[in-house]
């Protein structure tokens, strides 16, 4: 080391993210910033290396303040914990760091997981994925409320913080993040998830009814996936032709375009109820009602609600509730969102590892529990070597063996009651509560041909 150069200036080849560093090697790291152009060339700064490893570090505890963080990170290092950066030398080096490394290490770690076989993640042989979004409180700076915009009032005021918006493409049997997209509040979710298409290929891929339209449609079916997307009364209405088992082909079209116009596209519809309450509309690609069968669609369509499982993950137990993203500038704030989603994803791929050591259901592994032994893998940099990282898998699996989850997880049951309400004022009438939208008794509609003119 020169002389009176900082001692953090070295530490590139001594920090690791504990045991995560089984997938983000220091391999990939230099590979991701080699080719993002982010090389050290300012003696005595903080280096690029170890700052990816602290702004994950930043996601994995999020409740930390710079200095905290840091500690985390080299508190095991003789003396390293006595000479400790101050923020804005922190803030500074992210901001030479940007958004794209971190994206780029995402994608490098992102994709499917699931061995074949796995409940819940296959379908007649098709990959099963959700696509669906969440935001993030940002903090309330001019610069964000510009590039992020957030909810507002009936006068048009802001009512509340700005907020990031996060759309991902996950495999709905481990919570695995396959593709994501990072916008504004003002960012629409169906325009972040066509961004996605191209990472769909070959899977039935399921969307609530906020998504629906021709333009979606068209981007992932002609990249090769196929659709299950629950839609409104308004959507593909007219009956264009019924099929044997009553279900119905229909057109959706572009706002304005007749029936019949060429810019629409054919969908399937099938319609059933749930213990006699409202009518749902799900639109499929899958036209044979033989080889894809209305009640097993039905059926699976439930397999959304993984993705918001997935988002729980994030936003309740990784980024902790309700808390906001430290980032004063867009730039940090899409750093981060993109660092929760990788530090996200290497947690699903812990769980599979110990599911498949274990023989037993990931889904009976607790992300929280992993979430903590994590932590302290990096508190006690217990987790540095290869030998050291099959040490401290070992561990935890016998602590999942010995103390594991509740079993296969129920289907939703309970009524959907807002526990928190955002305003003191009430929106439903006294004693009103929603309908459980977990699939308990489904009665599918059909459609005699005679209805078709």
């Amino acid at each position: 080391m020169m002389a009176g150069m900082h001692p953090w200036a070295g530490l590139s080849d001594d920090v690791r993210l504990g045991v995560l560093t089984e997938w983000v090697t220091a391999e990939l790291v230099d590979e991701v910033l080699a080719e993002c152009g982010r090389r050290d060339q300012r003696p005595g700064a903080l280096p690029a290396r170890f700052m990816v490893y602290y702004v994950l570090g930043l996601a994995l505890f999020q409740q930390d303040s710079y200095d905290d963080v840091a500690e985390n990170l080299v508190g095991a290092l003789k003396g390293m914990d006595e000479a400790i950066p101050n923020r804005s030398s922190f803030t500074r080096a992210r901001q030479r760091l940007g958004a794209g490394v971190i994206e780029a290490v995402f994608r490098r770690l992102a994709g499917p997981v699931a061995p074949a076989g796995l409940d819940g993640a296959f379908w007649r042989g098709m990959r099963v994925a959700a696509v669906d979004g969440f935001v993030l409180d940002v903090p309330d700076t001019p610069a964000n409320r510009a590039a992020f915009g957030g909810p507002s009032d009936a006068k048009g005021q802001p009512a509340g913080f700005p907020q990031a918006r996060v759309v991902t493409l996950t495999e709905t049997g481990t919570h695995s993040s396959i593709d994501a997209s990072v916008g504004g509040f003002r960012s629409g979710e169906p325009e972040l998830a066509i961004a996605m298409a191209g990472s769909a290929a070959g899977m039935l891929v399921i969307m609530d009814r906020g998504f629906p339209g021709v333009a979606l449609w068209k981007a992932y079916t002609q990249a090769g996936a196929h659709l299950l997307i629950r839609a409104r009364s308004s959507v593909a209405r007219r009956p264009v032709k019924v099929l044997d088992d009553g279900t119905y082909l229909a057109r959706m079209n572009l706002a304005g375009q007749k029936g019949a116009h060429p810019g629409g596209v054919v969908v399937r519809v099938i319609e059933y109820r749930v213990d006699g309450g409202d009518v749902v509309r799900l639109l499929t690609d899958l036209m044979d009602p033989v080889a894809f069968p209305a009640g097993e669609l039905t059926a699976l369509y439930h397999q959304r609600w993984e993705s918001e499982s997935s988002f729980r993950q994030v936003k309740t137990f990784q980024r902790g509730p309700q808390e906001i993203l430290r980032s004063a500038d867009p730039e940090l704030v899409r750093q981060e969102a993109w660092a929760h989603l990788t530090v996200h994803h290497c947690m699903t791929r812990i769980i599979m590892r110990l599911a498949a050591q274990e023989r037993i259901d990931p889904d009976r592994i607790s992300f929280v529990k992993v979430l903590k032994h994590v932590r302290r893998s990096v508190i006690r940099q217990s987790a540095q070597t290869s030998a050291q990282i099959r040490q401290f898998m070992a561990t935890m699996a016998a602590k999942v063996s010995r103390k594991p989850g509740n079993g296969v997880r129920r289907l939703r049951e309970a009524d959907r009651l807002l526990k928190r309400p955002a305003s003191k004022y009430s929106i439903r009438k006294a004693g009103q509560v929603r309908r459980p939208t977990r699939r308990v008794a489904v009665k599918v509609l059909t459609l005699h041909p005679a209805v078709v003119q």
